[in-house]
């Protein structure tokens, strides 16, 4: 073949390391394309699962380091807090009736309200409901 037993013996010996470091950048890639595929919201969690779906199959503190070898991170989007009440006014506040008692015997003698925010599509709308507190059904609701 004419190669020297020293060209020959450091083959031999690079061979495994090469393989070893293919392997390495194959899983590295495949992270990457899981990582990116997921809009950047998968971690090391999602992500091993996915690998295991492919047939790889890695721990998650494995997956995880790497991740963070690579600069990964999942991206978490907080969750929507609407508009809360905003009691630095001068309007004049309602006076407490209940005052947290509720409890009623007589149908219609105390009604409760609340409102709330429900995304529907790309928008807020409010749902206001009114309850009964004598038998707690809701007597009405609307959605605007």
């Amino acid at each position: 073949m004419c190669v020297s037993k020293n060209a020959y013996y450091t083959w031999l010996r690079t061979s495994e390391t090469n393989a070893t470091n293919t392997r390495l950048e194959f899983l590295k890639q495949s992270i990457q394309e899981i990582y990116h595929g997921s809009y950047r919201i998968y971690g090391s969690l999602r992500i091993q699962k996915a690998l295991e779906r492919k047939g790889l199959f890695y721990s998650r503190s494995y997956v995880a380091y790497l991740m963070k070898q690579m600069g990964l991170k999942s991206v978490l989007s907080r969750k929507f807090r609407g508009t809360t009440t905003d009691s630095k006014h001068s309007l004049p506040v309602a006076r407490n009736l209940l005052a947290r008692n509720f409890t009623s015997e007589c149908l219609g003698e105390k009604w409760v309200s609340d409102i709330t925010y429900i995304k529907i599509g790309s928008s807020w709308n409010y749902l206001t409901t009114i309850l009964d507190l004598a038998d707690r059904k809701v007597l009405s609701w609307v959605l605007s």
